[in-house]
């Protein structure tokens, strides 16, 4: 299963806080996180969630800063009491290969045991530049699977679970 390094660089240290989507830098992230989106897959397969979406009592998004910097956020919507989807994943280009991503997702595994979900999923692309984070998933234990929630089959998609039993 997962394991954390807490430290992952020497004197590197990451608080990770709920966001309520509305700080400039978070918002400027986001907004590259669909921009980014749009250079590798068609509109009708990107299913990021924008800042409004992002607001919704369903999904809580969580922002990971060092020293009031912005490091990476990602988020977690609760599709109904007992599954939850990973959504909105993404570090900032100058904070790549610290370890954000890892320490993001593994605080929002851990939000998801305590909030009793028995399965977290994910939608993520299929094409080589979303192979870091289909090897991040693979590494905590997400799995693939079928199109879950509203999603279709697509050529673009891969969807992964994790098993919280």
């Amino acid at each position: 299963m997962f394991k954390e390094n807490m430290h992952t660089k020497v004197g590197f240290e990451m608080n990770i806080n709920k966001d309520d989507v509305t700080a400039p830098d978070v918002i400027a992230l986001l907004q590259d996180h669909l921009k980014s989106m749009t250079l590798c897959s068609p509109p009708e397969s990107i299913h990021a969630l924008n800042t409004d979406r992002l607001r919704q009592p369903d999904v809580t998004l969580w922002s990971a800063r060092e020293d009031g910097v912005l490091l990476g956020c990602g988020a977690l919507k609760e599709l109904n009491s007992r599954h939850g989807e990973l959504k909105s994943m993404k570090t900032s280009p100058q904070h790549v290969r610290k370890g954000v991503a890892k320490r993001i997702l593994h605080h929002i595994i851990e939000e998801a045991k305590r909030r009793g979900y028995q399965r977290l999923s994910l939608e993520t692309g299929s094409v080589e530049a979303f192979l870091p984070a289909r090897l991040l998933y693979e590494k905590a234990g997400f799995q693939y699977c079928e199109p879950f929630g509203d999603y279709n089959e697509d050529p673009n998609s891969l969807f992964m679970t994790l098993n919280m039993r």
